[in-house]
């Protein structure tokens, strides 16, 4: 009996051991990252009060995955070249002088060509967003691909479905992307019996043994749609019945947008090289790519960003376009947790005098993640930045415009897992019309929005505030 008891406290010692050197080595990896101090600190905390499952945590959520190329440059410069033709072949254009630099910035870190003679359509509602595709889809000749976040198996999800059924039996090739951790709760037969009608389908970086990788950190957040090539859709809506019926009682406040016109290749070649990187096989036919004539007055770039390499595309371009505001910049997004580089170019455009306002939804369908997000808002009142709560419902939508000439909808929430770990993309316009329409948008909604006041905010429950400061040391890791 003594002998047991001793190998049990041997044990017991041995294990308690391991673990604190499995802590402390990977304290160590998270320092020598050199990440941001706040995130390095906030996994550190976390280790700290949380160990075990903190470090469950850093393997799903944490760790850098620099050397994961899920696409080759080779292929992508095979891809890049057909719109590259089409971009040489057009009619010459003026690059708006202030925008030059932004536009210049994305070419150069993007490969992002700037494409003239677009036209869009902006739906702020599911219902017109899903009336427009299924329109276009059922006009489809040739081919359709579509990319989701979420495609889910509800009365949406199906009514897409057959329609993409639909056009398969009647020659049209259909290719469908879909995010595997963002489709976990959709039975796999609702995506297997489309392959059995003829729709090609896969899932971005399956995830089918959560213990034994890390890929569910790294989701593709991007809603494409792409229609012969021609006609595309980009935003923030994805295929399922809340969009149409909202949440809590409230309606569904988004921003997707319909492109027409040569801006569509760049929506072509980021749903290709998606498409490689998952099914290996290399689409570049000049079929994929048909010539377009100027459909519009539109001067667009359809950019994105990915948490391979060193380089933040879109964040760094928003660093870019909020510096060069000069009368005002508004912003939609559904999460508030900017890093610090947002943070302080937010503020300085605000004491610089810019009219800076910033709408998140009152309620939202994160809560963790919401309450981290309001203890940013003191903080950017302080330097002259308004915040507007939207009351009718969850805003949703990712919006930005600036001084009528700069304007961008898409995927990317301003928080630290969308501008750092997810694939994104945006379109940006640098057109006045474009600009007017979501400046409109944004003033709508203005209507259904709360302006918070210094005071009010300051007047909040001391634990509220208490709490809110708490989950804001983890918001790298929301």
């Amino acid at each position: 009996m003594l002998e047991w008891g001793i190998l049990h406290d041997l044990f017991s010692t041995a294990i308690n051991l391991i673990y604190l050197a499995v802590v402390i080595g990977t304290v160590i990896v998270v320092l020598l990252d050199n990440r941001n101090p706040v995130k390095t600190l906030s996994w550190v905390l976390v280790f700290i009060f949380v160990p075990l499952i903190g470090l469950v945590f850093y393997y799903f959520f944490g760790q850098k995955n620099r050397k994961e190329r899920l696409i080759s440059r080779k292929v992508f410069t095979r891809l890049y070249r057909r719109p590259m033709e089409e971009f040489q072949a057009q009619e010459s254009f003026k690059t708006p002088e202030d925008k030059y630099q932004l536009i210049h910035f994305f070419q150069r870190i993007n490969k992002a060509l700037p494409f003239s003679g677009n036209r869009t359509e902006f739906y702020t509602n599911g219902y017109a967003m899903i009336t427009s595709l299924l329109r276009e889809i059922s006009q489809a000749k040739h081919h359709i691909h579509v990319e989701f976040f979420k495609f889910e198996d509800d009365p949406i999800g199906r009514l897409v479905r057959d329609a993409l059924i639909d056009k398969v039996r009647e020659g049209v090739e259909v290719r469908l992307l879909y995010d595997d951790v963002g489709c976990w709760r959709v039975d796999r037969m609702f995506y297997d019996n489309m392959m059995a009608e003829g729709i090609d389908v896969q899932g971005f970086l399956k995830v089918r043994f959560p213990l034994f990788t890390s890929k569910v950190n790294y989701r593709n957040h991007r809603k494409i749609v792409v229609i012969d090539g021609k006609v595309g859709f980009v935003g923030g809506m994805n295929i399922a019945k809340r969009y149409l019926q909202g949440i809590h009682g409230g309606v569904w406040r988004d921003t997707h947008m319909k492109i027409s016109g040569r801006a569509v290749y760049g929506l072509q070649t980021i749903f290709l090289a998606d498409w490689y990187a998952m099914d290996q096989t290399l689409i570049s036919s000049s079929r994929y790519f048909p010539r377009i004539s100027p459909e519009g007055t539109s001067l667009m770039q359809v950019v994105t960003s990915d948490p391979v390499g060193s380089s933040r595309n879109i964040m760094q371009g928003l660093l870019v376009a909020i510096t060069n505001a000069r009368s005002y910049f508004y912003i939609q997004t559904p999460y508030f947790l900017p890093n610090e580089a947002i943070q302080i170019s937010l503020k300085t455009a605000a004491l610089a005098g810019v009219d800076v306002r910033i709408m998140m939804p009152r309620e939202a369908d994160t809560v963790l993640t919401h309450l981290a997000s309001f203890s940013y808002l003191e903080d950017m009142m302080e330097a002259g930045v308004k915040i507007y709560f939207y009351e009718a419902g969850f805003l949703h939508s990712k919006l930005m415009v600036s001084d009528d000439s700069f304007s961008t909808v898409g995927t990317t929430n301003l928080d630290f897992r969308s501008l750092e770990y997810n694939f994104e993309v945006n379109a940006v316009m640098y057109d006045r019309s474009s600009a007017l329409a979501c400046k409109a948008m944004f003033q709508n909604d203005m209507e259904c929005a709360t302006l918070l006041t210094l005071e009010e905010w300051r007047a909040r429950p001391w634990y509220q505030r208490l709490s809110e400061s708490i989950l804001r040391l983890f918001s790298p890791l929301l």
